[in-house]
């Protein structure tokens, strides 16, 4: 059991959470987008979202900036929050236009308002749950598309809740956060997304 509560950790780690919110999108959406225009941005989004915050990790580790990935103090986070909001912007700018994907747009948006407001927690000393700012922000974006498609995505919603669940038994398994920067950062997770709804719902 100690194991499996230690891999949620790594299975749902915040950086895969936004693609995989990509992916569910075009594979939901009613709206015919071309293979090739989706394939070029999962790639793109994957090697930004993901390949790239993985090597600026190994740069800051170099640096001597932080010291494991778990980003333990709030004063490691700093850093990496601040290079992830410039990774989000580069997102928005080139990859998911408000123009093209006004629905994704958003759901990036939202993102990047969560990670400022994680940057801002941790310049006053509060370490809120990255983890449950992704994974409950994922959820509200999920649950949105279901009623702007009106289409049934229960069995995923449910899944999504027991994943929140998990993933909140894990943090708390390893010791990594307290319950109060659990329930914050689903707050943190769950408000931008909500009050980006009326922007394109």
């Amino acid at each position: 059991m100690d194991k499996i509560l230690r891999s949620i950790s790594y299975i749902f780690n915040p950086l895969l959470i936004p693609i995989l919110g990509v992916i569910f999108y075009f594979y939901i959406t009613p709206r015919f987008i071309p293979e090739d225009i989706v394939k070029a941005k999962l790639v793109s989004l994957f090697i930004l979202t993901v390949i790239l915050p993985i090597l600026l990790y190994f740069l800051l580790k170099t640096l001597g900036k932080v010291k494991s990935i778990h980003l333990e103090t709030t004063k490691e986070r700093i850093i990496p929050l601040i290079l992830n909001c410039f990774v989000i912007i580069i997102v928005l700018q080139r990859i998911i236009m408000i123009s093209q994907i006004i629905e994704l747009y958003f759901f990036f948006v939202g993102i990047l308002i969560s990670n400022m407001a994680c940057l801002m927690l941790a310049v006053f000393k509060f370490k809120a749950s990255i983890h449950m700012i992704s994974i409950s922000g994922l959820f509200v974006f999920f649950t949105i598309l279901s009623i702007h498609f009106s289409i049934n995505i229960n069995n995923t919603l449910a899944l999504v809740v027991i994943i929140i669940g998990a993933v909140a038994t894990s943090r708390l398994h390893v010791h990594a956060h307290t319950y109060k920067e659990l329930i914050m950062g689903v707050f943190v997770g769950v408000i931008p997304q909500l009050i980006l709804v009326s922007y394109w719902l």
